[in-house]
């Protein structure tokens, strides 16, 4: 059975062959009877796509409807799609909530959804490279790289960049604060370091799957050391902002960020869906898989590239948000089965799916003041293997 319950064409074969068992003689399926059983699974997995984009859309926008101040969601329709019809749609009843939604909540909330996505698919592409399901941005070092590239900007950005650090600048007509932007690139330029290093220390063609997720272990260590030691260094407000950074937020969002990271998660979802014939391959061994022509060393190295540059542009905005590389793929799986072609899409929406139901919440459980979103998914995740690891326990002793 292919994880989740579903029948893979091979297995449902064999139960074809029962079925037609008349007299004594087994009557085996013909092609068109496989075609026709995969067809139905791949039927199922595309519901279960459209369905996820779906509910995707309605919380977004039911999530620009609450936060400090309520819309009421006539208006909020109105501010989204009076553009577009002018002459049937009323104006909304206060003009402020154009303001509210437009420039405050909407790009929050693009940047929720293209984040959820980003986590949700390089949790999935890493764990079917190394073939490993607890394989996670977190596990090879990603996360914690991008945490020690914020903490040193925050901490020593005035002794690197000199009064430029307090400067603001341009670019495209959008406004930089150079602070804010150091921390942003410092953090996405020291993830894809921890990538590099993993990459480099695993060059040899003969490494295992184990070396490369043990490396990443080490790397997170260290990388975790600089973080205690820019903590140590930092005065009461710099420590403040590391652990607010830490903590994982979606707050001051504004449009140009959208303009940023967009361009880089559609280019790289694009291209891991392309790896994703590939990684399936994989999933029955490196041998099968060079047999069949494909280049695992290749193949791995620009599958965590990848992976890695579609996480850092994210968190590098968000700061460090846990559990869902972890959670989307694990629920996806038990969900429509293995197949890597169905899995990425389904893990990218469930991935944001998560992400937008615990940021709405983290708005509105102590509004007006806002809880940190990272707080609620590492209560989320901890919850989510609670009840895998019963559930496993339940299992086997039945």
């Amino acid at each position: 059975m292919i994880s989740g319950g579903h029948p893979s064409p091979a297995q449902s074969s064999e139960v074809v062959s029962v079925e037609n068992n008349v007299g004594g003689e087994v009557s085996r399926p013909g092609a068109e009877e496989l075609v026709e059983v995969y067809a139905g699974w791949s039927r199922k997995r595309l519901v279960f796509l459209l369905s996820m984009s779906l509910g995707v859309a309605v919380v977004s926008v039911l999530a620009l409807c609450v936060g400090a101040v309520d819309v009421p969601l006539a208006d909020t329709v109105s501010v989204l799609f009076r553009g577009l019809m002018p002459g049937l749609i009323a104006e909304p009843s206060n003009p402020h909530y154009a303001t509210i939604i437009t420039e405050m909540r909407a790009p929050r909330i693009v940047l929720t959804v293209l984040t959820g996505v980003s986590l949700g698919i390089a949790g999935m592409v890493m764990q079917g490279l190394l073939r490993n399901p607890l394989v996670s941005p977190f596990t090879l070092g990603v996360s914690t790289a991008s945490s020690f590239g914020a903490a040193m900007s925050i901490v020593f950005g005035t002794a690197l960049f000199g009064t430029a650090y307090y400067t603001s600048f341009s670019i495209l007509g959008m406004t930089f604060s150079f602070s804010s932007f150091s921390t942003v690139m410092m953090s996405f330029v020291f993830g894809l370091c921890s990538i590099a290093i993993v990459l480099f220390l695993t060059r040899d063609s003969n490494v295992s799957r184990s070396t490369v997720i043990l490396s990443g272990v080490i790397i997170s260590y260290i990388f975790q050391a600089g973080i205690m030691f820019a903590k140590y260094a930092s005065d009461d407000d710099q420590l403040r902002e590391i652990a607010l950074w830490m903590m994982g937020g979606l707050s001051n969002v504004t449009w140009s960020t959208i303009v940023i990271v967009l361009p880089v998660v559609l280019v790289c979802g694009i291209y891991l869906e392309k790896l994703s014939s590939d990684i399936n391959v994989l999933s029955s061994g490196d041998d099968v898989a060079r047999n069949l022509g494909i280049d695992v060393r290749k193949l791995r190295n620009r599958g965590l590239v990848f992976s890695t540059l579609i996480t850092t542009v994210c968190i590098a905005f968000t700061g460090i948000i846990g559990f869902i590389g972890l959670m989307a793929p694990h629920i996806c799986r038990m969900l429509i089965g293995n197949d890597s072609r169905y899995l990425l899409p389904a893990s990218a929406l469930m991935g944001a799916a998560i992400l937008l139901i615990s940021d709405t919440f983290s708005r509105v459980v102590m509004r007006p003041e806002e809880l940190p979103v990272g707080i609620i998914m590492y209560i989320i995740g901890g919850i989510f293997f609670i009840w895998l690891v019963c559930g496993k326990k339940l299992g086997d002793r039945a």
